[in-house]
């Protein structure tokens, strides 16, 4: 995939988190994706299409404001790598924690392996520490 096209192909993967339009998943995402979040996660793995869509729902029930605000973003052969900071309002219960008011802004970054025109590969880190200080378990 070209450098542009690579491109071009997660800004429409954040702005479909962003918007939480999830008949765009099979545009974005290949049908055999896998997502390797935080092992602290009460899910370290999210599978295929109906996996995005799963961890989708459960962003957007907990933060139904989820932004997600691209900062950097490197393309590299098959890979595209973004710094972003997603910000929402947590109105319901997520990881466990019931529902707090407070909004959050957390500092994450991806490493997407993009296979043919679709994403088929993700690895996020985020910032857990600072998300729990500021839902109030720290």
């Amino acid at each position: 995939m070209k450098r542009e096209a690579a491109r071009t192909l997660i800004e429409k993967l954040h702005d479909l988190w962003n918007k939480g339009d999830l008949s765009r998943i099979p545009e974005i995402y290949d049908e055999a994706f896998i997502a390797h979040m935080p092992k602290g996660w009460e899910r370290s793995e999210f599978v295929g299409h109906d996996g995005v869509r799963d961890a989708i729902e459960r962003i957007r029930s907990a933060f139904p404001d989820w932004h997600e605000k691209v900062e950097n973003m490197i393309v590299e052969r098959d890979k595209v790598v973004t710094r972003y900071v997603s910000t929402g309002t947590h109105s319901g219960s997520f990881i466990g924690i019931p529902e707090t008011g407070r909004c959050v802004s957390i500092d994450e970054i991806s490493i997407y392996r993009i296979a043919g025109d679709r994403v088929a590969e993700q690895w996020c880190l985020t910032d857990d520490l600072t998300l729990a200080r500021q839902l109030g378990r720290l």
